[in-house]
């Protein structure tokens, strides 16, 4: 794996994918609920856009998980991947993506989970 393919921009692109599901989510359902000015009304078509975003979100979240995975298992190396040469700091970068993209899932299913849970404004 050459130096010129490593790039540590691969690394915050899961928790930026979370953090964009949730501001869109937040969005979507702060104007849907102003527009309906009630509290009572249901999400309707927002709760539909809403599902959208999480099903984007992680399949994006899971398309970077395993190409992290990929880099994490290239070659024949050992674990840990602690020694001083650029295949192990590749190996190393993936693992740690592949964790912060476990953790990004994580929480986009649990900010999601909001949309099971309520189904008006309140």
């Amino acid at each position: 794996m050459s130096e010129s393919r490593a790039s540590l921009w691969l690394l915050t692109a899961g928790p930026v994918t979370w953090a964009l599901h949730f501001l869109l989510s937040y969005i979507t359902a702060a104007i849907w609920c102003a527009k309906a000015m009630t509290v009572a009304a249901p999400l309707g078509a927002a709760r539909v856009a809403l599902v959208a975003y999480t099903v984007v979100a992680l399949a994006v979240i899971a398309g970077i998980g395993w190409r992290s995975w990929r880099q994490h298992r290239w070659g024949d190396a050992e674990l840990p991947h602690d020694a001083a040469s650029a295949d192990d700091r590749h190996r190393f970068l993936g693992f740690a993506t592949l964790l912060l993209c476990g953790l990004s899932f994580v929480a986009v299913v649990y900010s999601a989970f909001v949309i099971g849970v309520f189904g008006t404004c309140r």
